[in-house]
């Protein structure tokens, strides 16, 4: 039983793949990434297929909706410009104050004649007139009726069926509900007025705007128009979707306000259509599964909606599923005898290389024997050959560079002596000339050997702020020296910000320009003002004088020299980089330590004087790499004491 267990298990482990020899496994992979992939990509396909189906029946679909509903805008529109039209006339505003003689049968009803009656009935006539001119100019309107707030009304084609008020119609609650809005009414139900016509419900629209006064705000009447739906129908009548979609209109409540002569619904419900102005659902209807797309008019308040069965679409895409299918087939009988040749042709070099490499793991470099192949598994016993000289070259030039490097290292230490000697130097002429009673030699090697040591801060690109001050200052009190009682300074330093790190040598080139090119053009002494702080979680340094000042053109010279300033401190020229290689230095020295985002900004009015602002990162501490390790602070902290 033992051995019957053993022997299974020993069977099992031969059979995963990667026990298996690397020609069977070629063979099953090959198999694998034809296969799966085809049967991926015919899901992906198919997906992709009904996804795009989708999107343009639904683009196209909504496109000529959008259409329909425009071309039913437009004629809303008209309706109601007309209603604006035909309230303008001063014939027709007398009418609404009631100072014409109301209607007969025929539109006007009797009165006593005086002496106006005449005119009055001239002027009644006129009215009708121009009524009978709109419908004459815009044959799709059944009807217009003016009715005033006594219910005296005036009409071209409609008139009442029995003699109740027209003022107690609900189309006419509805206007004088609304002062002012143009409504849209819809079909009429069991209304109280009729056409010589004699349409029906069904075979208008109506369209309703009360007219009020500007003063009070009161309604003083109603405009009613009647539209004839073939109208609206014909916006929508010559729309098909498909093979046997069409566009249909309804109003707010979801009554049909036109369909087609045989229509897939006759009714759709307002709670299948979802929240929005537009958008898609499908339902299971008599007809079948129909998909309706609807698009809402904000001016009308009626819904655009396009049906058709959803069948049509799946159709179109079962035909596609159907060549998916097919290449899949053939895509998997190919990998088959591919997979065949290929793990033979690929299984034998391998071995090959794995033998060439194992002897490489034990240190012998020299290259293998390779066959005149010329194709990727020849191209990568050559390519394998020649990696195993790079590899022998490049050991004998790593060694090469560890010896340069520790001549360098050597090179470097014994450097580092000079500037120990050049401290030590200006400290003994520092303490002969004060012995001497030479003060101001005293102060001025002193503030030049402060300015040598901060300046090389021995090797570093970061120090803290109170150096940088202090670099500076040493320059502005040789530079006071020479210059006397021209030259003065402000500092402006906040205690917190001086522990924070900048770069190196930032501000004594900005107030080197600041003394030669600005306090020494001016007549007169001249303040130089530092000042340091923070704004939106940066450090802004600010050098500003009252010298000379720049012209505009230079203002714009320079501006333009700081926005390449590694071009322009490659160009070397004298004449554009003379006057500002220090302020363009900085400038370039920031952009490639923190990036184009920091760096200075220049100002200058001429005659008044020049403010540079250096906007620097905010930095607590230093990089790794730039930490001063103990000892040199320790050495710092003693030069300051003495």
């Amino acid at each position: 039983m033992r051995d019957f267990l053993s022997t299974f298990k020993n069977r099992i482990r031969r059979l995963r793949l990667r026990n298996m020899p690397l020609r069977y496994q070629l063979m099953l992979l090959f198999l694998l990434f034809a296969i799966v992939p085809s049967v991926g990509l015919g899901l992906l396909v198919n997906w992709t297929v009904e996804r795009v189906v989708e999107r343009q029946v639904e683009g196209h679909t909504m496109q000529l909706i959008g259409k329909v509903n425009e071309a039913l805008n437009s004629k809303m529109e008209n309706l109601q410009n007309m209603t604006y039209l035909i309230a303008f006339d001063p014939e027709v505003d007398a009418f609404m104050d009631d100072k014409m003689p109301p209607n007969d049968g025929a539109g006007i009803q009797p009165m006593t004649m005086d002496a106006n009656a005449e005119t009055e009935q001239n002027r009644l006539y006129g009215i009708k007139q121009t009524l009978q001119g709109f419908t004459t100019l815009y044959p799709e309107i059944a009807g217009i009726v003016l009715v005033n707030g006594n219910g005296d009304y005036i009409s071209n084609e409609m008139y009442p069926r029995d003699e109740q008020s027209l003022i107690q119609e609900s189309w006419y609650q509805t206007a004088s509900a609304n002062p002012g809005i143009f409504m849209v009414l819809g079909q009429p139900k069991e209304r109280n007025l009729t056409t010589h016509v004699r349409y029906k419900d069904d075979e208008i629209v109506s369209v309703a705007r009360s007219i009020t006064d500007e003063a009070s705000g009161r309604v003083r009447g109603v405009i009613m128009i009647d539209l004839k739906l073939r109208s609206v129908s014909q916006a929508a009548r010559n729309v098909t979707l498909g093979k046997s979609g069409y566009v249909m209109v309804t109003d707010a409540e979801g009554q049909s306000v036109y369909k087609p002569e045989h229509p897939l619904i006759e009714h759709i419900p307002t709670d299948w259509f979802p929240s929005g102005e537009r958008g898609t659902f499908t339902a299971e209807t008599e007809s079948g599964a129909l998909l309706f797309m609807y698009q809402s008019s904000t001016f009308t308040g009626w819904r655009t909606v396009g049906v058709f069965p959803t069948r049509e679409s799946i159709s179109e895409v079962r035909q596609i599923q159907f060549y998916v299918v097919s290449f899949v087939f053939v895509v998997c009988l190919f990998g088959l005898s591919a997979s065949l040749w290929f793990s033979r042709s690929i299984a034998q070099p391998i071995f090959r290389l794995m033998s060439y490499m194992r002897r490489a793991e034990t240190g012998n470099l020299r290259a293998g024997r390779w066959s005149d192949r010329a194709d990727e598994i020849g191209m990568l016993g050559n390519s394998y050959n020649r990696m195993l000289a790079q590899i022998r070259q490049l050991i004998s030039l790593n060694e090469l560079r560890e010896r340069q490097k520790r001549d360098a290292e050597m090179r470097s230490l014994q450097e580092h002596i000079k500037p120990h000697f050049l401290y030590n130097t200006l400290d003994t002429i520092h303490w002969m000339a004060r012995k001497e009673g030479a003060e101001d030699v005293s102060g001025m090697v002193s503030a030049l050997s402060r300015l040598f040591r901060i300046g090389l801060s021995k090797g570093q690109d970061y120090i803290p702020l109170h150096s940088e001050i202090e670099h500076m200052t040493s320059y502005l009190q040789i530079q006071q020296t020479r210059y006397r009682d021209r030259l003065q300074y402000t500092l402006n330093i906040p205690e917190e910000l001086r522990d924070l790190f900048v770069l190196k040598l930032l501000l004594q080139p900005l107030v080197e320009n600041a003394i030669y090119h600005g306090i020494k053009g001016r007549r007169g002494p001249g303040h130089i003002r530092v000042e340091a702080r923070l704004e939106h979680n940066r450090l802004l340094l600010i050098v500003q004088d009252d010298g000379a000042g720049m012209s505009k053109e230079r203002l714009a010279e320079m501006q333009h020299l700081l926005e390449a300033p590694l071009a322009s401190l490659e160009a070397s020229s004298p004449g554009i980089t003379g006057k500002s290689y220090g302020m363009l230095n900085v400038q370039a020295r920031i952009r490639l330590s923190f990036g184009d985002e920091y760096g200075i900004v220049l100002e200058s009015d001429e005659g008044e004087g020049t403010s540079v602002t250096v906007i620097h990162p905010l930095m607590r501490e230093l990089p790794p790499t730039q930490q001063v390790n103990n000892e040199e602070r320790q050495e710092e902290s003693e030069w300051k004491n003495s």
